[in-house]
Order: C-alpha cells, then sequence, then structure tokens
C-alpha cells in the first residue's frame, strides 16, 4: 500500500517537474519575443527588415500595424505591447500630458522631413486670397507644419511659440490663406481639394508621395528638427533597458538597416545616426 502511494507521489512529483520544466521553457521563450505597435509606413516596414536579425539573436518579433496615433501609445501603457515605432519625442511628450501616462523614449532610429505638397496648385509662388492648406491637428505636427509654412514665407507666427504654435498664432498671412485643420491621416484624402498640403513623411509615403521628387518645399536633413523630430521606439518607463528592447535598437540601428533605409525611401527616411 504505502509502496503504491510511494508511486504516485512519485509520479505526481515527477509531473510536477516535467510541467514546471515545460512552464519554464514556455516563460522563456514569451520573453523572447517582442511585441511592437507600428505605422505601417516607413515603421513597420523597417520593422519587417529586422526580423531575421533578431531572430539570429533568438528573438521572435511581432509587429502589428495601427492607423492612428493614440492606441500605439495607450497598448504599451497597458503593457499589452511591449514597444512602439511610430511617433517622434514632442508627441511623446505631449501624449504623456494629455493622457497621463508613463512613456519613454529608448533609442532614436530615424527623421522624416516634412513636406508640402501640391493640390490643385503647384507652386507656393501661385498663392493668393483664398487658398487652403492643409495641415495635421494634433498640437506637435500642427506647429511643425506652421513651421515649415512661415520659414516659406506663407505666413509669420508670433515671436517664440515655437512647437506650442497653432492657428491662433498666425500674426501676418500675407496670402489670406485658409489653414484647414485635419487629422493627420486624412490629409493625403483632400490633396485634391485644397491648394496644399502639409503631410508627415510616413503618410506622404503611404500616399505615394517623394519628399525629393514631389514636395514644394521641406525640412532640410542639417536643421534642428532633425533632432527635434527623431522617431523614437517608445516604451512604457522602467523597460528601456529590458534585454529585448536593448536588442531591437541595435538592430535598427546596424549597418544593414541604415542601408536599406537609405537606399528604399529616397530621402523621405532619414535614419538617425
Amino acid at each position: 500500500m504505502r509502496k503504491s502511494i510511494f508511486g504516485v507521489v512519485a509520479i505526481v512529483a515527477l509531473l510536477g517537474v516535467t510541467l514546471s520544466g515545460c512552464q519554464k521553457v514556455q516563460t522563456e521563450e514569451a520573453d523572447k519575443t517582442i511585441r511592437v505597435a507600428a505605422s505601417a509606413t516607413p515603421h513597420a516596414e523597417i520593422l519587417e527588415q529586422v526580423v531575421p536579425i533578431l531572430k539570429e539573436q533568438g528573438f521572435t518579433l511581432e509587429v502589428t500595424i495601427f492607423d492612428d496615433y493614440v492606441q500605439p501609445n495607450l497598448v504599451v501603457e497597458s503593457g499589452e505591447f511591449d514597444a512602439n515605432y511610430f511617433q517622434h519625442i514632442p508627441y511623446l511628450t505631449s501624449f504623456n500630458e494629455e493622457h497621463k501616462t508613463s512613456l519613454v523614449n529608448a533609442g532614436g532610429i530615424h527623421y522624416e522631413p516634412f513636406g508640402i505638397y501640391p493640390g490643385l496648385k503647384t507652386s507656393l509662388d501661385q498663392l493668393e486670397e483664398g487658398d487652403t492648406i492643409a495641415v495635421p491637428n494634433d498640437t506637435t505636427n500642427e506647429a511643425r507644419a506652421l513651421l515649415l509654412l512661415q520659414d516659406n514665407g506663407v505666413l509669420t507666427l508670433k515671436e517664440g511659440v515655437g512647437l506650442e504654435a497653432t492657428v491662433n498664432d498666425i500674426v501676418e498671412n500675407p496670402y489670406q490663406v485658409t489653414i484647414v485643420e485635419l487629422e493627420a491621416a486624412q490629409i493625403a484624402r483632400v490633396i485634391n481639394e485644397v491648394s496644399f498640403v502639409v503631410l508627415n513623411g510616413n503618410y506622404a509615403l503611404e500616399a505615394g508621395l517623394s519628399v525629393g521628387k514631389d514636395s514644394v518645399a521641406k525640412e532640410t536633413a542639417d536643421s534642428e528638427a532633425a533632432k527635434t523630430y527623431v522617431n523614437v521606439i517608445g516604451v512604457k518607463e522602467g523597460q528601456e533597458e529590458a534585454e529585448g528592447i536593448q536588442a531591437l535598437i541595435e538592430a535598427l540601428k546596424s549597418d544593414e538597416i541604415i542601408s536599406y533605409i537609405e537606399k528604399t525611401y529616397d530621402g523621405a527616411v532619414i535614419p538617425f545616426k
């Protein structure tokens, strides 16, 4: 009887060790999975190139595409995703303030020059009263668009407003243009309805536009904007040094990926070195 009981106990103990071992393996495998929320272009495309690099290091990269600028941050804050790749630092800072989140920059990857693109008109010299220009309506990107318009003589903003600029800060509008504020993802859709559009680099790419060939004006690669608006890997505070996050950043900044970006995007995406 004791032998029988001992046998059962031994089997249960052995089963426990086996299950424990399986759970450990499953946990280790789970720990090697990096879940990233990203915009489709160019972010998810760049991440796709990173998959084999990370695989060699034992990591599995899972990328989910989002078509807005809110959910990618919320899913990282909730812990559903490990990181996101779609935003620049001013937007991340603004988002934290507005949504009371605790997201941080784990590493800068690339910079996307803003551009002014033709709509119903093909040159800024053609501007006249009644013309319309579509710009992003989120705080940091609207300011960036307005600053680019100011740099090209379309309007003048209050001195010192910088990255806080809104249409209310326009003090001179010599052409009496109307600034149309739209959600960034919608701007390319009205390109045939307005005189010009000011587009984020990723949305210009999605619309098939090249900042080098199609824009009538753009931010220069050596401008302060290149540092200010670098696109980053966003993570929840405290996760910056996690093994998977560091491996991801190292892969994204590798010579292989830098070469891919430079050859693929015709100046619309510039590696941040």
